[in-house]
């Protein structure tokens, strides 16, 4: 049976599994029940100085399909609303209930160097595994400094970084906005700073809806919106991508990264762990369906370990980072086509219609004697673009078949109609 175990940067926990900063890791009540439960670790709800954040109500909205299913919640809560003290203390005895679990602390501190000092004094006085520092809520706090205030100006980033591995001997993991355009800017000032690791992602700033009767968004407090951070399933794309270049970059490759965004099943855990993250935060998904999803998380991922001969995830991490590169290397004389399995087609029509209406007029619809619909690739006019099959709601019923080009492997940068072709 595989091994779960995880060792990231020296923080030992018994699954890859850490439940990320955010109300679920609000109290110790939340974190003995998800420890209960089976979860490796909890990075606790960011702690700010006192006199403690007020917070607002409401705080949360979702983004759903016409379902009814949630693709992604948005959030405008601040820190953690309890007194600092109190935080401290349930962290320093749950450290000492649970002492096979990680427990980090998240922060957020104004960003000057004594009040960074004094936190992280009393912070280290839990024997807590590791700090994170958050540098990435969109929301409210960085109207005071902190929060993507920092997190969206490299050179802050490093600053404060620096201070936190100059006044403390705890692993420091940083926290990393979405909201910036180059990830690798963040990250390579992180690492100048000297952190242990990276965590991304954080929120990304979002309105989910507007209530066309009160023309307000959501959530609303008393009659008016803000901006708050996004995250959920939805968000899982553009965590993957920018944990991969961090990866496939030559000056971050070698910084450790605890995934984050949008992890809902272990499949999802172990395409963060392929892209090279060492584990996994998780966040929505346990406040959509609760702590016991974690049951879910270790038997899928052990077992489809187990399938593949991986017997720990070291075994299988960054695998998919070699095979992550930029479009100009990629194949041009690579070719595939659709096929329709006219055995499982139900007739539905929805390839004809987006190839027909938005691609290239691929795929022919022809009425049978009988009254039924019948679709069929033309495959001279099929580019491979995979819209059919993405639109079909029928699994396998549509598959991308390859062809043999009769041509040898050419990139752009080899390409006779590229200027710049050397």
């Amino acid at each position: 049976m595989a091994d779960l175990s995880n060792n990231f940067i020296g923080i030992k926990s018994p699954n890859p599994f850490w439940l990320a900063s955010a109300p679920p890791t609000d109290k110790a009540y939340n974190v003995y029940r998800a420890f209960e439960a089976g979860w490796g670790g909890v990075v606790w709800k960011t702690l700010g100085e006192d006199p403690e954040i007020v917070n607002v109500s409401s705080r949360y909205s979702a983004h759903k399909l016409q379902s009814g299913a949630i693709l992604g919640i948005n959030n405008i809560e601040l820190v953690s609303d309890r007194p600092l003290q109190v935080n401290l203390d349930e962290i320093k005895q749950t450290k000492k209930d649970w002492p096979d679990r990680a427990v980090i602390v998240s922060l957020m501190v104004p960003c000057e160097e004594k009040n960074w000092q004094q936190m992280l004094q009393r912070v280290a006085e839990t024997n807590c595994d590791g700090i994170e520092l958050n540098f990435g809520c969109p929301h409210g706090m960085p109207e005071r400094g902190m929060g993507a205030a920092v997190g969206q100006v490299p050179d802050y980033v490093e600053m404060v970084t620096a201070w936190c591995k100059k006044h403390t001997q705890l692993p420091v993991i940083v926290k990393l906005t979405p909201n910036i355009t180059n990830i690798l800017l963040s990250a390579n000032a992180a690492l100048k700073g000297g952190a242990d690791a990276v965590s991304l992602i954080n929120t990304i700033n979002s309105i989910t809806q507007i209530d066309l009767d009160t023309m307000a968004g959501a959530p609303a407090v008393g009659g008016k919106y803000t901006s708050g951070g996004y995250c959920g399933s939805a968000v899982k794309p553009i965590a993957l991508n920018m944990v991969g270049q961090i990866a496939r970059n030559s000056e971050t490759s070698h910084l450790p990264m605890s995934g984050i965004g949008g992890v809902t099943t272990w499949k999802d855990a172990a395409e963060f762990i392929a892209l090279g993250a060492g584990n996994v935060q998780v966040c929505t998904a346990a406040m959509l369906y609760g702590f016991k999803i974690i049951n879910e998380l270790c038997d899928g991922l052990s077992n489809w370990m187990d399938s593949k001969g991986y017997k720990n995830t070291e075994a299988f991490r960054g695998l998919a980072v070699p095979n992550l590169t930029d479009w100009k290397y990629l194949d041009l004389n690579y070719k595939i086509v659709a096929n329709i399995d006219q055995n499982a087609c139900i007739e539905c029509g929805r390839c004809y219609s987006a190839c027909e209406d938005t691609a290239h007029q691929a795929i022919s619809m022809v009425t049978t004697e009988t009254g039924s619909r019948k679709f069929e690739i033309i495959e001279p006019e099929c580019v491979g673009c995979n819209l059919c099959q993405i639109t079909c709601p029928v699994t396998n019923c549509i598959t991308m078949e390859k062809r043999e080009a009769g041509k040898p492997y050419m990139n752009w940068t080899q390409h006779p109609n590229n200027p710049f072709k050397g």
